[in-house]
């Protein structure tokens, strides 16, 4: 199907042809579908752009990025199809960020395409497609890890990731950076920097964010950050949305 450039949704368009192609291939499954589904309907009551309080977000993931000393980033199907290159362009910022693949609905086939996908995009050394260790008390395939990354890791950055395994980093004594549209999802209540942002917008943003900043001692010293003050703010920002939405109804068009 040819997506035209003048319809007032091709970005969202592509977004989902993209998907839909990359589920083809195995790299997604079906309900990877239905959690962009469910992020893009919170992007529309955002507004479809990066808040300053994610912009702020942004800003302290990088420091804690750059503050950290064992760093790593997982990678499920949806994140590996829609941002390879981000995460690519993020690694380079940060040449010691590890890229883990994480899956929950994994099998060794599928986490090799993830694997395969983002070394096309440019990453390095690609952890977690044979994992080597687990998560404690996390009763699915998520908790599978990989020794050299997400197991020893002081920090993780977890896009588009579940509830039950932000719960299970942080009970395993990580710092947790998530990158969730969703504000009341239980990954950004978890996370000690929850970013509510678009996936590929809130990698940009992060990546921009660290190649401005100085690079500090590795000391694993994180800055204070408000994460409760943040959600609050995004909440804020959709109850705003809706309330000026709802004080100027549309017309509806003559016939």
């Amino acid at each position: 199907m040819r997506l035209s450039r003048r319809h007032p949704r091709y970005a969202s368009l592509l977004i989902r042809a993209r998907l839909a192609r990359s589920m083809r291939d195995g790299l997604v499954v079906p309900e990877g579908l239905i959690a962009q589904g469910r992020g893009e309907a919170f992007d529309y009551l955002l507004g479809e752009r990066t808040s300053r309080a994610a912009r702020r977000a942004s800003r302290a993931a990088a420091r804690w990025l750059l503050a950290a000393r064992r760093p790593v980033l997982s990678v499920n199907g949806n994140v590996a199809a829609l941002a390879s290159r981000e995460v690519a362009a993020l690694q380079r910022a940060i040449p010691d960020l590890g890229v883990e693949v994480n899956l929950f609905h994994r099998t060794p086939a599928r986490a090799r395409a993830v694997a395969r996908e983002l070394r096309r995009a440019g990453v390095r050394n690609v952890l977690g497609v044979r994992p080597t260790a687990r998560i404690p008390r996390l009763p699915s395939d998520r908790a599978q890890v990989d020794a050299r990354g997400i197991a020893r890791a002081d920090l993780c950055l977890i896009p588009l990731e579940d509830g039950d395994r932000a719960e299970a980093l942080k009970r395993a004594g990580k710092r947790v950076i998530s990158i969730d549209l969703n504000p009341l999802s239980r990954t950004s209540q978890a996370a000690d920097v929850p970013v509510v942002d678009e996936l590929v917008r809130a990698l940009r943003t992060i990546a921009a964010e660290v190649r401005g900043l100085p690079p500090p001692a590795r000391g694993g010293t994180f800055p204070r950050f408000d994460a409760a003050g943040t959600l609050a703010e995004a909440l804020r920002t959709i109850d705003r949305r809706l309330k000026r939405a709802a004080r100027r109804p549309r017309r509806p068009r003559r016939r």
